[in-house]
């Protein structure tokens, strides 16, 4: 459920779990503006910084960060990336931040797009992005002092916010005081409106020189500080324990992405973003010729009983997938109903029945994910009544070429075809700063860069080897999986349900078809044909594939599979074929391949849930690279790191 708020005769929200109104009687624009804003020296303060983070206790109604991406949007010298990251353990619903929006027309325009990605903030982290990607909001839901123990971020401003702390005491507690100080850099700006002696002194005792300042209507004081302790910081831990890259951000340079499928456009998107000069390199002639040539494929939230790490992980990736596509599509480079669509995902559990979190309450956030089937949606399906089976909101299909074209057509990204590289050398420059040179078979130079990502999927370990030696390659398990497809007819097309439904594979019942196929088409799949890496199938290969996908339909749908028994009963097609990869505990690898090779990182195996994860593993790898706060909680983010493959060698 929601946080209940009520609503006082002049208008302002009031919580009757503390007993408080959210903000005072006067307004709370002069204080975000002022208190907060100003009190942190903002924006003068990130004047042409690459990006600037702001940690907030209480995110409330969202009022101090609209009023911050308000000030960035205005501001000319503003920080490539704005981050903004809040911890909140009650947040409201959207149609009462609706309710609550500020009444200037530019602010309520941000309210109204917060508003409407405000949805489904299930205890954890969650990122919401806006402007193109450049205003990042991450949200903590959860206790404040357990969240920001957890979390691994380094903060330039801090808002201490909140209720007062006679009705809300653990988050101005000494415990969270300290908590907040982990997150600092020496010299975070600190500014709130509490001036109580115990905050005072409990900022004092963790490394904060405070002061007193006139205050901001009602108030007669206000408080800031700045993080300068007397001893030497330890900071934040990164994923895999202390971090090993420094404190400050790398400078954006060159970057060389290796792999041109949908793992390396989504490095590609996310370090341009940060300001890299970015070529992809790729042996194909065109982007998308591996399994990122599937002629469609689905994104989609996986669900547990005990929420397990892939259901939150794979949360996380469909929302960020479904953001970077409705953002892509604004930019005119994707068209939604033609590229993708946001149908939602049937999941029908012929193996077994899918199981929502045991603590889900309905209504409540998880419903926006994930919910029992209703009988409409059955019925569509063409599933009896009692079908065990729950339906994905936040899901939908892709054609993942599309995709990938529209990520490498973005400012900064040069692709680069026919580029086979067969080596990586690392050398220095003149200035001693190590860069990557790409060589082909005749070592003939390619490119070169300060970085290289790869994204080779199983070719990662055959580079690997060549250019770091054998004791560099990595535990990774081929996969080849192989679709039927084809076009509909109009026995198909009447078969087919209005949505895709997974479960027992799945199927895609009505997408454009790539080339010159004429009018729509349907896929299902995929096979798991672990270590097997021939392409193509061979034909008796491609049958034993047509006849398991067609297995497949028959337990997932009836329906669909009697409408296309025209298909499986013909003697065999061609069938779409590719070669995933795979880590041993099946999941992505994102961060640095060693210790030995600065420069040289990482982003694979995302095996069968790629459209789901990789744009997620994308912001995750740049996140690493620039000391940012991470899109997502940091004990997922440590269960991805490139680090714990080395435990295995």
């Amino acid at each position: 459920m929601s946080e209940p708020i009520d609503w006082l005769p002049d208008g302002t929200p009031y919580s009757p779990r503390f007993g408080d109104r959210y903000h005072s009687e006067l307004g709370g624009l002069d204080q975000a503006r002022h208190v907060f804003l100003g009190g942190c020296g903002l924006p003068a303060a990130w004047a042409d910084a690459p990006q600037w983070r702001i940690l907030e206790t209480g995110f409330g109604f969202g009022l101090n960060f609209l009023v911050a991406w308000e000030a960035w949007k205005a501001d000319p010298r503003r920080p490539r990336l704005l981050h903004f990251v809040s911890a909140e353990a009650f947040p409201v619903s959207a149609d009462a931040m609706r309710q609550a929006m500020p009444r200037e027309p530019g602010l309520r325009l941000l309210a109204e797009e917060l508003a409407t990605r405000f949805q489904g903030l299930l205890p954890g982290v969650h990122r919401l992005a806006f402007e193109q990607g450049r205003v990042l909001l991450t949200l903590y839901i959860g206790d404040a002092q357990a969240m920001l123990r957890r979390q691994q971020l380094t903060a330039d401003s801090i808002y201490l916010d909140g209720f007062t702390p006679e009705l809300n005491p653990d988050l101005w507690s000494a415990d969270t005081l300290r908590a907040l100080a982990r997150h600092c850099r020496r010299g975070t700006q600190l500014s709130t409106w509490c001036v109580a002696r115990t905050v005072r002194d409990g900022l004092a005792q963790h490394g904060f020189q405070v002061r007193k300042v006139d205050g901001v209507r009602p108030k007669r004081h206000n408080l800031h500080a700045v993080f300068d302790p007397a001893w030497q910081p330890r900071g934040p831990r990164g994923p895999r324990g202390p971090r090993a890259q420094p404190q400050e951000a790398i400078t954006p340079r060159r970057c060389m992405v290796l792999g041109a499928g949908i793992a390396g456009a989504a490095a590609a998107a996310s370090l341009s973003r940060r300001g890299w000069q970015v070529t992809v390199l790729d042996a194909a002639e065109a982007p998308a010729a591996g399994a990122s040539a599937l002629p469609a494929g689905l994104f989609c939230p996986h669900v547990s009983p005990d929420d397990s790490l892939l259901s939150r992980l794979s949360r996380d990736g469909a929302r960020l997938t479904l953001a970077q596509l409705q953002m892509l599509s604004g930019q005119g480079l994707l068209q939604p109903g033609t590229d993708w669509c946001d149908t939602g995902v049937l999941e029908h559990g012929v193996e077994a029945a899918p199981r929502l979190p045991r603590d889900w309450q309905s209504p409540g956030p998880g419903d926006h994910w994930s919910r029992p089937a209703s009988a409409d949606q059955l019925s569509a399906a063409g599933l009896p009544a009692d079908a065990p089976a729950c339906w994905h909101a936040q899901a939908g299909w892709v054609r993942p070429a599309r995709l990938v074209q529209a990520q490498l057509a973005l400012p900064g990204v040069r692709w680069q075809g026919r580029a086979c590289v067969a080596r990586l050398a690392c050398t220095d420059t003149a200035g001693g700063a190590p860069v990557w040179q790409a060589l082909d078979a005749q070592g003939n130079l390619l490119a070169e860069a300060e970085l290289v990502v790869l994204a080779l999927g199983p070719a990662t370990n055959t580079l690997l080897e060549r250019s770091l030696g054998a004791q560099a390659t990595w535990p990774l398990q081929p996969i080849r999986g192989q679709v039927s497809w084809d076009v509909h007819t109009p026995a198909s097309a009447q078969a087919m349900p209005p949505f895709p439904v997974n479960g027992h594979g799945n199927l895609v019942p009505a997408m454009p078809l790539p080339g010159d196929a004429a009018g729509p088409g349907w896929v299902m799949g995929s096979t798991f044909e672990r270590d097997e890496t021939v392409l193509p199938p061979s034909p008796e290969d491609q049958a034993a594939a047509h006849a398991a996908n067609g297995a497949k339909l028959a337990q997932l749908l009836p329906r669909a599979y009697q409408g296309l028994q025209g298909f499986f009963d013909a003697p065999p097609r061609a069938t779409w074929g590719a070669v995933r990869v795979a880590s041993p505990d099946r999941l992505p690898v994102v961060g640095p391949v060693s210790d030995q090779a600065p420069g040289l990182w990482a982003l694979t195996a995302m095996g069968s849930r790629g459209l789901t994860l990789s744009l997620l593993c994308g912001e995750l790898l740049a996140a690493r690279l620039h000391d940012e706060p991470l899109p997502l909680d940091a004990r997922l983010a440590a269960a991805l790191a490139s680090e714990r493959l080395g435990r295995r060698r």
